[in-house]
Order: structure tokens, then C-alpha cells, then sequence
């Protein structure tokens, strides 16, 4: 129990550096992974290095989708693409309706993608229409955010969810048919009947966000045109992973398009076409549009080093051995094989803060159950990766990008991010306990 205690005590250090000392979270998360790792028995060089390691392979994969994400989104608000997109949907769906066009979004957006690259891509999106409607931010983005965590948890093709049902040897297509009956509900009261309740809160995003509403100066592009540049990255992640599927791994074709399908690839080449659609053909300078793009990076600056001090302090827990001890004594509960490694992989996510970590983990000490038990393999992926989802907090680099793109306080984003994904954690074990009465 030595070890539970110490992460507990850690939280609620960097906490008191936060709240009480009014510290900064980049200094804040880099002290409590200095401490942490000392009190797990780490060698001070052993912490060092695991700082480095994590914040070198959180930013080393989200730097580039960070910073052509935020490009591609001022690319497209200073050609009044967003404006466009946001009007269309709110007199499509109608200011009554709009959060339902939010969670369609956040799922189409969702499957193919890696959260991250679909909450950088969708973000603009989301204060644009605030801004525009009145609506309360929270209001208009936790549905879409509900529905990207969700298909980043347990909805096939994702990789994570791909991966479990891989090592469980699931039926792909019916982890997709159980996943989407059980995400609806998740996603309603998670996103928005949670949201609803959430009036109190009242984001401060960084004003570069909130800019995005800007009308454009002139020649406004065209909706379909701008619905077009937006959606481009998603388009190419979902014809790679629609060809993956048809093509064998070893063509030259699906060397090709696997290549344009990499996220940072994806996202690279929709910058440049923004460049065109949203700058050139709208008649800017090329100095101009470049101009907007370095501005845009330059603004998320300090939003990179937070982030990648969570991925430091992250892996200052895995690289203690904390998460196999704790997974140990999860596993000697004597449990439903659904609800056991539900908690298994809750237990781990909230340790160590990646859903991806917990989920894996869990899948492969709860791998020998299905054997035994005869437990459904497709819902086995469910349990799974709604666990992996329970209750992110201050060691998951998710809760780190909400707080900071929406400028909320830590009290606040732990009030609306955290209990989001806790709600469609549970919520996704409850749905799965009643799937497996009748499958």
C-alpha cells in the first residue's frame, strides 16, 4: 500500500504547489516528478532520466500535431472558414439542437483519429460557434470532447481499442456494434446532460482562441470549401485506415498511403492546403499567411511545456514500477471478469494518468480470464477501455490541453473534464453489464 499512498501524497503536492503557492504548472508537474520518484525508491540520476524520457516522447509525438493543428485552425479562422463552418451548423441544427451537431462531430472525428490530433483539429471549431450562438463554452464543447474520449477508449478501429481487442482475439466489427450501443448513452451524460449542470464554470480561454470567431476582412470562402480544408487531415487518416483493411501491409500502395495517413503527415499536408484555400485564394500574401502561421505557434508555447512535463510525471510512475504493483493487487480481487478488469485499468489510469497504459495493462493480466471463464471477448475490449478512461487528472496530459486551451482553474477543469471522463467510464461498465445479459 506504500506505493498507492505515495502517488496520492504526490497529487496532492502538486496541487498545493498549484492552488496554494500559486506556482506554475510547468515547475509545479517537474518538482512533484522530482519528489515522487525519490520517495518510490528511484535513484535521483534514474528521475532525471525518466523526466527527460517523458517529456522527450509526450512532445516528441505532439509537438508537430500541436503546432500544425493550431496552424491549420488560424489558417482557417483568418480565411473565415470557421465562421463559415460554425453558421451552416447552427442554422442547420438550430441553437436548441446544436450540442447533438457537437457529438456527430466529435464522432466522426473520433474513430479514425488519436484524441489529441482530433481535440487540436475540432477546438476552433468549438469557440467559434460559442462565440457566435452566446452559448457557455462548456455547453457547446463537452459534448464533442465526450465523444472524441469515447472513441478514443473503446471504439475500434482507434488503436487502443484495436490493439486490446487484437490481444483478446475479438470480432473487430462486433466491438464496434456493442461500443457504439454502449457509447450513446456514455456520451449523453457525460457531455450533455453533464454540461447542462455546469453553469457555474466560466472559461477564460487564451484570446488567440477566441479570435477564431473573427469575421473575415473579405472574399469569405465558401462553406463546402471550408468544410473541405477542416475535415482534410480526418479524410486522410480515414482512407488509410479504410485501404489498411483491403490492402496487404506490404504494398507499395500501402506504403504510400499509410504515409499520408500519419497524423503529422495528415496534418503537414492540410496546412498547406489552408495555406491555398484559406490564404491565396482568399487574397492574402504569402508573407501574410505566414505571418498568421508563426503567430499561431508562438501561442502555444507554454501550453507544450505543461503538457510534456504531465508526460514527464507520467512516466516517473511507469518507470517506478508503481502500476504493476498496483495492478497485482487489483488482480487479487475476487470479481466479475468485466467489472474486475474495469477496475484494474481504472486503478492504473488514475495512478499513471495514460488511458492507453492502463488499457493495455489491464488487457494483458485479465488476457488468461477469457479462457477461463468464457467471458465475452467483445465486451471484454468495452470493460477495458471504459476503465482506461476513469477519472483523468493532473498525471494525464488530456486533462492538462483542456485546461489550458479553455482557461479554467484546476478546481474547474477536475468539476468538468474529470468528471466527464469518469461518467463515461462508468456509464460504459454499466452499459456493458447489461450487454452481456443478453449477448
Amino acid at each position: 500500500m506504500v506505493p498507492i499512498v505515495i502517488v496520492a501524497g504526490s497529487v496532492l503536492l502538486l496541487l498545493l504547489l498549484v492552488i496554494v503557492f500559486k506556482l506554475s504548472a510547468f515547475f509545479s508537474l517537474v518538482i512533484t516528478s522530482l519528489v515522487v520518484g525519490v520517495a518510490l525508491g528511484m535513484p535521483a540520476s534514474g528521475v532525471v532520466v525518466s523526466i527527460e524520457k517523458g517529456m522527450g516522447s509526450t512532445l516528441g509525438s505532439l509537438t508537430m500535431i500541436l503546432g500544425f493543428g493550431v496552424m491549420l485552425g488560424k489558417l482557417i479562422a483568418d480565411g473565415g472558414g470557421v465562421q463559415q463552418i460554425s453558421t451552416r451548423l447552427v442554422d442547420a441544427f438550430g441553437l436548441r439542437n446544436i450540442q447533438w451537431a457537437m457529438v456527430v462531430i466529435g464522432f466522426a472525428v473520433g474513430i479514425p483519429m488519436f484524441y489529441n490530433v482530433g481535440f487540436v483539429i475540432l477546438v476552433p471549431f468549438i469557440f467559434a460557434i460559442a462565440a457566435q450562438t452566446g452559448l457557455p463554452l462548456i455547453y457547446v464543447g463537452l459534448p464533442m470532447l465526450a465523444s472524441l474520449s469515447v472513441t478514443h477508449g473503446y471504439l475500434p478501429p482507434h488503436p487502443g481499442p484495436t490493439a486490446i481487442g487484437t490481444l483478446y482475439q475479438a470480432d473487430m466489427g462486433l466491438t464496434l456494434i456493442y461500443g457504439i450501443a454502449v457509447a450513446i448513452p456514455a456520451v449523453v451524460l457525460g457531455g450533455v446532460v453533464l454540461s447542462r449542470m455546469l453553469k457555474g464554470i466560466h472559461p477564460s480561454p487564451p484570446a488567440q482562441f477566441m479570435e477564431l470567431a473573427t469575421p473575415p476582412m473579405s472574399r469569405p470562402p465558401g462553406f463546402f470549401v471550408s468544410l473541405f480544408t477542416g475535415l482534410f487531415p480526418v479524410l486522410l487518416i480515414a482512407l488509410a485506415s479504410l485501404l489498411s483493411l483491403a490492402l496487404p501491409a506490404d504494398s507499395a500502395i500501402m506504403g504510400v498511403v499509410s504515409f499520408v495517413g500519419n497524423p503529422v503527415i495528415a496534418l503537414l499536408i492540410a496546412v498547406f492546403v489552408a495555406v491555398f484555400t484559406m490564404g491565396l485564394a482568399r487574397g492574402r500574401t504569402m508573407k501574410e499567411v505566414m505571418d498568421s502561421v508563426e503567430e499561431s505557434a508562438r501561442s502555444i508555447v507554454m501550453i507544450l511545456l505543461i503538457i510534456g512535463a504531465a508526460g514527464s510525471f507520467k512516466q516517473v510512475l511507469v518507470d517506478s514500477g508503481v502500476g504493476d504493483h498496483i495492478a497485482a493487487w487489483a488482480g487479487a480481487l475476487s470479481l466479475s471478469p468485466l467489472v474486475l478488469v474495469w477496475v484494474i485499468a481504472a486503478i492504473i489510469r488514475v495512478a499513471l494518468g495514460s488511458a492507453t497504459v492502463a488499457g493495455l495493462m489491464a488487457a494483458g493480466i485479465a488476457l488468461p480470464l477469457i479462457g477461463t471463464t468464457d467471458t465475452n471477448a467483445e465486451l471484454m475490449v468495452l470493460a477495458t477501455g471504459a476503465g482506461s478512461l476513469m477519472f483523468s487528472h493532473v498525471n494525464d496530459t488530456g486533462f492538462w490541453m483542456f485546461k489550458e486551451y479553455f482557461g479554467l482553474s484546476i478546481r474547474d477543469t477536475i468539476v468538468s473534464w474529470s468528471l466527464m471522463e469518469s461518467i463515461v467510464s462508468v456509464v460504459g461498465l454499466l452499459g456493458v453489464l447489461v450487454l452481456d445479459i443478453w449477448v
